[in-house]
């Protein structure tokens, strides 16, 4: 019920323009909705769990939480089509979130990047694992991995390649 009414106050924020670009990702693919929605809830729980202080701001928990998120949406999406499909619907869920919820340029440079890594490690990862095998924690073990090197970001033109990047330490 919690998650009802957090997905429902959520809903309310957005203006009608911004409900219409939600509508036309999620109503061509609502297999794929469905299952990007369950990977939100399950990356948030996943995150609370393992950094409850840094999770939903801008330090390590948030970058865990975002490429663990995108790791998540591409293994579900995967279990039910293709893994071009899916990194498609993955990339484009990922950056419309951005894009209704906006943050500050340097907070959604950080965000879009963690998005990456995580979808990077899955296509990484499918190389040796079938699709059809992955399961979360195989991304949770890598991912607590790469927090130990994970840098901050300090400007908008820093780039860091594949390592999980933040703002600020808590």
């Amino acid at each position: 019920m919690r998650i009802a009414r957090i997905f429902i106050n959520t809903l309310k924020t957005l203006s009608f323009a911004k409900i219409v670009k939600l509508l036309r990702l999620t109503v061509p693919h609502p297999l794929f909705s469905i299952l990007g929605f369950y990977a939100t809830v399950k990356s948030f729980a996943i995150a609370q769990k393992y950094f409850p202080e840094t999770n939903s701001n801008n330090g390590i928990g948030n970058a865990f939480r975002h490429a663990l998120w995108s790791c998540l949406i591409m293994m579900y999406c995967c279990k039910i089509s293709s893994p071009k499909k899916s990194l498609d619907f993955c990339k484009r869920m990922t950056d419309l979130h951005e894009e209704l919820f906006p943050n500050e340029p340097l907070e959604t440079k950080m965000d879009l990047h963690n998005n990456k890594v995580g979808m990077d490690l899955f296509m990484e990862m499918l190389k040796g694992i079938h699709r059809q095998f992955f399961e979360t924690n195989f991304f949770v073990d890598q991912l607590f991995e790469k927090t130990k090197t994970a840098k901050v970001l300090k400007n908008l033109n820093d780039e860091f390649g594949n390592e999980l990047v933040y703002l600020k330490e808590y």
